[in-house]
């Protein structure tokens, strides 16, 4: 995912934009370093965010939770996580730990040279669950641990990096269930993963299915302009929504509304009402499967910024 920056001080005073999105399926929005750690250190800057994600209808936010710019306000200050995380239970919202950072470059976690700072990460907010009171404690964690990215990432070593990722999570989710941690943890994963097969652990398959069977749900990269047809939203998530059916994990459709040069990835060119119109596709598509369980907008920033904007009639 890229981290497009932006002024907070720009970012507050953008105006409010409700889309015209129906009471559904889940909205989740994954909200990056600056952004996050804003909301938790100023309640006037929480404030107005929980009323912008109200008027969106999106119910759950990814939080980032960990190191930015020499700090790291879940070990120093979880006070203000305590604060912030009540006051979106008390919006009937929920909150995910956002682990996984460009700043901390945590693409490289998959490494087993790194395996112990991507365990000590996942296992602070364990830590920090279990001290704070249940109305403060995180509902699940969202993991952005991306290894092709890294660049060495290549046809020679996509594999390599990859069985790197997948022991990485083993490792992650051992740690959950030895803590008897109450929350919800899946990665979010490009959609392509489930046309590389690979074997893990004695059994070869796709490595979607993989992501699926060690975790609880799966955030999916699903990053297409459109809902019907080839090279689509609900083309690239058949196959891991199928699988998600079988064996009782969910899915998250994740979105993408930054600009980027490649314009079928991203509604940034297309705006929200077109948004809403596909999005209405892919729910209506997908309502009747027990895996869906709605969608993640990437990211908070941006999708500000976007929905701000002065957009004609599609």
């Amino acid at each position: 995912m890229t981290h497009l920056r932006m002024s907070l001080g720009l970012l507050l005073v953008l105006c409010v934009l409700p889309l015209a999105a129906s009471a559904g399926a889940s909205r989740a929005i994954w909200t990056w370093e600056a952004e996050s750690y804003a909301m938790v250190e100023d309640p006037a800057v929480a404030d107005e965010a929980v009323a912008y994600l109200k008027s969106q209808h999106i119910d759950t936010v990814y939080l980032y939770a960990d190191a930015y710019r020499g700090r790291n306000l879940i070990v120093d200050r979880p006070q203000l996580y305590r604060a912030f995380i009540e006051r979106l239970h008390g919006q009937r919202m929920k909150v995910y730990a956002l682990l996984g950072s460009a700043y901390l470059n945590t693409e490289n976690y998959v490494l087993p040279a790194y395996r112990a700072e991507a365990e000590a990460m996942f296992r602070r907010v364990v830590e920090y669950n279990a001290a704070a009171p249940a109305a403060a404690r995180f509902d699940g964690v969202n993991l952005d641990i991306e290894p092709h990215i890294l660049d060495e990432w290549n046809d020679q070593t996509r594999e390599r990096l990859l069985v790197g990722f997948l022991d990485m999570s083993d490792a992650l989710m051992r740690i959950k269930r030895a803590a008897g941690a109450d929350l919800q943890v899946g990665p979010a994963i490009p959609f392509w993963l489930d046309g590389i097969t690979l074997e893990w652990k004695g059994r070869v398959r796709p490595v979607s299915e993989h992501a699926i069977d060690t975790y609880d749900y799966v955030a999916l990269m699903d990053y297409r302009d459109r809902a019907e047809g080839r090279d689509s939203i609900l083309s690239h998530a058949a196959e891991e929504i199928a699988y998600a059916n079988r064996v009782g994990k969910k899915v998250v459709i994740g979105l993408e509304v930054s600009s980027n040069d490649i314009n079928k990835v991203t509604f940034h060119e297309e705006g929200p009402k077109v948004f809403e119109r596909e999005v209405r596709k892919v729910e209506q598509a997908l309502r009747a499967e027990p895996s869906f369980a709605g969608f993640a907008i990437h990211h908070y920033r941006a999708y500000r910024r976007w929905a701000a904007r002065d957009w004609p009639e599609p």
